[in-house]
């Protein structure tokens, strides 16, 4: 194993998250909800070669865990010859994707047998009318389908991801939960966050991890902490009959301190933190003919500098809005979150 890099805050260089597509078939409400968006030049769109290219450095530099990330990946076409070129890696430790699900009842299959090991699927609702109105589209049947295939595919490798807006889904806080425990698959309910993207954001509609777990109490009894994973942002939790939930506290309790993911986005930039306003370019770099040394040279002085912590920036800010107006995102789509990958 490389030796690890360490930030100005001692965090390691070793979770990669790599968008594939700034393109998504959904619309939801925390991340998408303008009507119009400005798209990733199809040029600038690194090729699967070239993504496997920058992997090989991040590996170099100790990275082994990725996550294929979107917009919605599984819009990519021929994604699955992607996974296989990253399973095959050996320095691979953990490979996963995070999905919408829409289109995992016909992908599942041949994502599994090129080597994708874990798949979280978004699913913030059982009600078909909030689904549409929260994503703008159709579909929760299509979703509810990819579940049951993929924990056939992925069995305990399966979580579902729940952002819990107040006045929209608050009121599933238990079903949720409910549904996961019936197919053993574990869930994970995440706070809304003031993100690029969502330019609608406001605190009133922000669901705490205190009142979560305070409704959950009250539904199903005794709640005992589990701890975390490593450096994994959810805080996971068991009711007494053994079932596991996590929640991911990032507005009101922000884990910046132990954040180890950086992001690649589908055209090549590399952001360290989901609230960075600036990338560094490695698309230019690398098709400029830089060599893997010089690459790793880059990356990893970049990183040594990183003092990013963005969310607990936001959590102190006074008079806490969206972080980014609508205008600003036109002028550069990378401030999207369905752009760098959420």
């Amino acid at each position: 194993m490389a030796p690890a890099i360490l930030d100005t805050r001692g965090r390691s260089l070793r979770n990669l998250r790599v968008s594939v597509t700034d393109r998504c078939n959904l619309r939801c409400g925390y991340c998408m909800p303008e009507e119009e968006y400005v798209w990733l030049p199809r040029e600038h769109i690194l090729r699967f070669e070239e993504t496997a290219q920058l992997v090989d450095v991040f590996l170099d530099l100790g990275v082994d865990k990725l996550r294929l990330t979107g917009g919605e990946p599984l819009l990519r076409q021929g994604l699955h010859e992607l996974v296989r070129q990253l399973a095959d890696k050996p320095r691979v430790r953990d490979l996963a994707l995070t999905t919408n699900g829409l289109l995992l009842p016909e992908q599942a299959q041949d994502l599994r047998a090129a080597g994708l090991k874990r798949i979280t699927v978004s699913l913030d609702t059982l009600k078909p009318d909030v689904f549409t109105a929260l994503t703008r589209r159709p579909g929760l049947e299509r979703v509810l389908t990819g579940i049951e295939v993929a924990a056939r595919l992925w069995p305990r490798e399966v979580k579902l991801d729940a952002v819990i807006m107040r006045g929209t889904n608050d009121g599933e806080i238990e079903s949720l939960l409910e549904f996961a425990r019936e197919r053993g698959v574990e869930l994970r309910y995440i706070e809304y966050m003031d993100v690029g993207g969502a330019t609608r954001w406001t605190s009133d509609a922000v669901v705490s991890r205190e009142e979560i777990l305070e409704r959950l109490a009250h539904r199903f009894g005794r709640i005992v902490p589990a701890g975390k994973s490593g450096s994994a942002p959810a805080e996971r939790f068991t009711l007494s009959d053994g079932t596991v939930f996590g929640v991911i506290a990032s507005t009101t309790a922000p884990f910046c301190r132990a954040c180890d993911r950086s992001r690649l986005t589908a055209d090549g930039l590399w952001y360290l933190c989901l609230y960075a306003k600036l990338g560094i370019d490695l698309r230019g770099a690398l098709r400029k003919g830089a060599s893997r040394t010089e690459l790793a040279e880059l990356i990893a002085r970049t990183w040594r500098a990183r003092d990013d912590r963005g969310a607990e920036v936001r959590l102190a800010s006074h008079a806490r809005g969206p972080s980014v107006p609508a205008d600003s995102l036109r002028v550069d789509p990378h401030l999207e979150m369905h752009t760098r990958g959420g």
